[in-house]
């Protein structure tokens, strides 16, 4: 019923045309789907679907990449491996407002250190956040960098796992450390990173607070993504379109369950085989 309730009504309330007036007093008219159709049929659409799989797909590629490369890394016992992995668990123990919020001013135009650092290098300074070439990149550098803390921890639990006996064995078999990870620790891996993946694609599909404190979906619609379009037709303007809102957000909750079920089916196969 926690679940199942709000589900209930987010999927009523995109059947049916509401206003703030219809909202509260109940008498919103049933339209079907013509709600998801003017969604489709939008201008801001194609847009905001391209940008989601772009954050979406680079996000996780680089998120886990670099987080398996740290997790292998850190699994060696070395001098203060457990401080080094403990500092970079900070970005993931940030507020997403604070991490955000470093993001911006750190992309800035005028006074960001990253612009600073490339007119130091005699090259032109970069319009980050407000360009529609760069302001998409911009965004993924800081949700990558939130990331990569949520890939090191699951991934090096996992490693953990892995018994060291198969180590030593590749060893004397003449492995080298490329070899081992690919035909010992990865396939070993796979019931985790699958998981770790499943994770972080529901998690960035649904990202909101890096997007709106960097960019609020701008330059126009250029990192506008499925939960930012989603919140401007809501909450953004004078007269809130709640039903296109929840059309958008139970598009966002298709495309998630598709994945969840796409999961459990590879993994029922790995069980039998």
């Amino acid at each position: 019923l926690f679940y199942a309730y709000p589900l209930y009504r987010n999927v009523d309330l995109s059947l049916r045309s509401y206003t703030l007036r219809s909202f509260i007093d109940g008498t919103a008219p049933f339209v079907g789907l013509q709600n998801y159709l003017d969604v489709i049929r939008s201008t801001t659409f194609t847009p905001a679907l391209i940008n989601t799989a772009v954050f979406t797909g680079v996000s996780i590629l680089f998120q886990f990449s670099i987080g398996m490369a740290l997790a292998v890394f850190f699994f060696r016992n070395f001098r203060l491996a457990a401080t080094l992995r403990a500092l970079f668990l900070v970005p993931w123990l940030l507020p997403l407002l604070v991490s955000a919020s470093i993001w911006a001013w750190m992309l800035n135009s005028e006074s960001g250190i990253v612009n600073a650092v490339i007119e130091g290098l005699g090259l032109h300074q970069i319009n980050w956040l407000t360009s529609p070439q760069w302001a998409l990149v911009s965004v993924i550098i800081a949700n990558i960098w939130i990331g990569i803390p949520f890939n090191l921890v699951i991934l090096y639990s996992g490693l953990q796992g892995i018994p060291s006996d198969l180590y030593e064995a590749a060893a004397l078999d003449g492995a080298n450390g490329w070899q081992t990870f690919w035909r010992v620790t990865f396939p070993l891996l796979r019931p985790v990173s699958a998981i770790t993946i499943l994770l972080g694609l529901v998690y960035t599909l649904k990202v909101f607070d890096i997007i709106w404190i960097m960019t609020r979906g701008g330059p126009v619609d250029a990192s506008t993504t499925f939960a930012i379009w989603s919140y401007r037709l809501g909450f953004g303007g004078e007269s809130p379109d709640l039903s296109p809102a929840a059309a958008v957000g139970n598009l966002l909750i298709v495309v998630a369950l598709v994945f969840g079920l796409i999961y459990i089916r590879v993994q029922q196969r790995v069980v039998r085989s």
